[in-house]
C-alpha cells in the first residue's frame, strides 16, 4: 500500500484523546490515511484541560477533534464527514494559521501526568516462607472428610506438628501462625469455622482451592495492598497492553503477539497478587473501577489461554470458567451480576450469583450500576469499547463510556425517515437495569446520549411517540485479530 503524501499545515488539526480508546484510534488513522498531521492531548495525562475542552465542546466524550478553532466533533462525524467538507477543512489548516482562539495544548512546565510506574513492588511478606517451604514438605495430599475425598488438603492438625518439627514453634504459636495464615488468605478451610484450628478440619491453600482459576496455581507471596493500589497498577499494565495490541482501526486484539510479550508475562504476576488483595473495605468508586478492571483484563486474560468461543456452548463454557481468586474467594460471572449489578440475576440464570450467606455478598455495590454495561468487554465485536478505569473518576468515566457507546451504530442507530430506533441487544438483555419497560430504554438512552444530529433526531421521534424501537443483531464473533 502506497504511503500517503504528508500534507503541510500553517495551521493545526488538534485531537484531544484517552489512552487505549478505540474512537480515537479509529481518527488518528483516518488523519493518518489523509496525509495530516496532527497534535494529539491525553487528557488522562492532562487533566486539567477536560473542564476546558468539555466546555468549548459541551462534551465529555473523546476524541474530540479540531481544525484550527473549527470543532469537528467525535470519530463518528469525523468519519461521516462528506468530501466536500472535509476538503474545506483541509485547505483552512492548510492555509491559515491559527487563531489566537485555538483549542490549547497543554503547557509541559506544568505537565499532570496521571500514569504511574506499572509495575506493582512487592514486598515480600514474612509468613510467604512458610507457606512455601509447607507446600514442598509432601504433607499436602488426598484426605477424607465424611463420604467425600478431597485432593491438594491438610488437617490443621498436620501443618501444627509440621511447624511443632521444622519450624521450632510450639503449639500456641503454631496456632496463631495458622490464624495469620488464614486471614492473609494464603489458606483457606474447607468447610465449618473460618478461623484456624489444631485439629481434623481440612484446608487448602489459596492457590489449590480453586481448580480453574486463572491465577492459581502459584503463591501469591508479596504483602497484600489494597485493591485501590493494585488496580492502579493493572491499569496502567494493562493500558500499554491494549495500546500496543489493538489494530490501528481499534477494532481487533492480536491475543497471539499479546501472549507471547513480556508485558503480558508481567500482567499474569500481577494477577497473581490478586489472590490476597484486600476488597473487603472497598468504597462504592472503588468496587465500581477495580472490578470493572479486572472484569475486562480476565476476559483478555482467558481468550489468550482458552482461545475465542465461536458458538453459544463454547461461550457458555467459556464464562462459566474463567475466573480468578481475589481476596481467597473465587469470581467469575459473579463480577458482572454479583458486584456490579448489586447480586442480580443475569442471563439465563435460576439463582441469583451470591446466596444469603455467602461471604462475597458483603462486597457487592449496594443497587445496580446501568453504566458498567458500556464498560465491560466480553471479547466480541459488538461489545462496548475496551477501556479502563480509575477510582477517582470512575462516575464522569462511565458516563463518557455510555456516551462513546451511543454514538456509534452499534450501540444506537436513529433513522428519522423509518421512525425507528434501533438499540444495542444489552438494552434488551438487562432492561431490568434500564426502566425494565422500552419507553424508560429509550428514555434512558436519550437521557444518556452526547450532544448532537443523533440525540436531536431521537428528540423528535420520543416527543411525537410516534416510533418503532427494535433491538440490533450482536455480532459475537471474536475481536481476534
Amino acid at each position: 500500500m502506497e504511503e500517503p503524501t504528508v500534507v503541510t499545515l500553517v495551521g493545526r488539526v488538534t485531537v484531544y484523546t484517552v489512552t487505549g480508546c478505540l474512537h480515537c484510534i479509529r481518527t488518528k488513522t483516518r488523519l493518518v490515511e489523509l496525509g495530516l498531521p496532527y497534535s494529539e492531548v491525553d487528557l488522562r495525562k492532562h487533566r486539567h484541560l477536560r473542564e476546558k475542552i468539555r466546555e468549548l465542546t459541551g462534551r465529555s466524550t473523546v476524541p474530540q477533534i479540531f481544525f484550527n478553532n473549527v470543532h469537528v466533533g467525535g470519530n463518528s462525524e469525523f468519519q461521516k464527514m462528506s468530501k466536500e467538507e472535509l476538503d474545506r477543512l483541509i485547505e483552512l489548516v492548510k492555509n491559515e494559521e491559527l487563531p489566537p482562539n485555538a483549542p490549547p495544548l497543554p503547557d509541559m512546565t506544568e505537565e499532570e501526568d496521571d500514569t504511574r510506574d506499572a509495575e506493582l513492588k512487592c514486598e515480600r511478606d514474612e509468613y510467604a516462607d512458610i507457606v512455601v517451604e509447607f507446600k514442598q514438605a509432601g504433607i499436602i495430599g488426598t484426605n477424607r472428610s465424611g463420604l467425600k475425598v478431597h485432593k491438594h488438603t491438610f488437617s490443621g492438625r498436620q501443618l501444627v506438628k509440621w511447624m511443632n518439627n521444622n519450624k521450632g514453634f510450639d503449639e500456641g504459636k503454631a496456632v496463631d501462625v495458622g490464624k495469620k495464615l488464614v486471614s492473609k488468605k494464603f489458606i483457606n478451610p474447607l468447610h465449618g469455622k473460618p478461623e484456624f484450628e489444631d485439629s481434623d478440619a481440612l484446608y487448602k491453600l489459596v492457590e489449590h482451592d480453586k481448580a480453574a482459576a486463572l491465577n492459581i496455581g502459584t503463591t501469591a507471596e508479596c504483602y497484600s495492598v489494597p485493591a485501590t493500589e493494585h488496580s492502579e497498577a493493572m491499569r496502567e499494565l494493562v493500558l500499554n497492553l491494549y495500546a500496543e495490541y489493538i489494530s490501528p482501526d481499534g477494532k481487533r486484539v492480536d491475543y497471539k503477539a499479546m501472549a507471547k510479550s513480556t508485558m503480558f508475562q508481567s500482567y499474569c504476576q500481577l494477577a497473581i497478587q490478586l489472590q490476597r488483595v484486600e476488597v473487603d473495605n472497598l468504597t462504592r468508586k472503588e468496587k465500581l473501577a477495580f472490578f470493572i478492571n479486572v472484569y475486562n483484563a480476565l476476559v483478555i486474560h482467558a481468550q489468550i489461554i482458552y482461545g475465542q468461543p465461536k458458538n453459544v456452548w463454547q461461550r457458555y463454557r467459556f464464562f462459566n470458567i474463567a475466573s480468578y481468586v481475589i481476596g481467597g474467594e473465587i469470581f467469575l460471572q459473579s463480577i458482572e451480576n454479583g458486584v456490579l449489578r448489586a447480586n442480580q440475576r443475569g442471563i439465563a440464570q435460576i439463582m441469583k450469583p451470591f446466596s444469603s450467606s455467602d461471604p462475597q455478598l458483603k462486597i457487592a455495590l449496594m443497587e445496580p450500576e446501568p453504566l458498567i454495561h458500556f464498560a465491560l468487554n466480553c471479547g466480541a465485536r459488538s461489545c462496548p469499547a475496551i477501556q479502563i478505569f480509575n477510582a477517582k473518576d470512575v462516575d464522569a468515566l462511565l458516563i463518557t463510556a455510555a456516551e462513546g457507546f451511543l454514538e456509534g451504530d452499534d450501540g444506537c442507530s436513529v433513522n428519522l425517515g423509518k421512525r425507528e430506533i434501533r438499540l444495542s441487544q444489552i438494552f434488551k438483555w438487562y432492561k431490568v437495569d434500564f426502566g425494565g419497560t422500552d419507553r424508560k430504554v429509550a428514555a434512558w438512552v436519550y437521557n444518556h446520549m452526547a450532544d448532537g444530529i443523533k440525540k436531536r433526531d431521537m428528540k423528535k421521534l420520543l416527543d411525537s411517540s410516534s416510533y418503532k424501537l427494535s433491538y440490533l443483531p450482536y455480532d459475537w464473533r471474536s475481536n481476534a485479530k
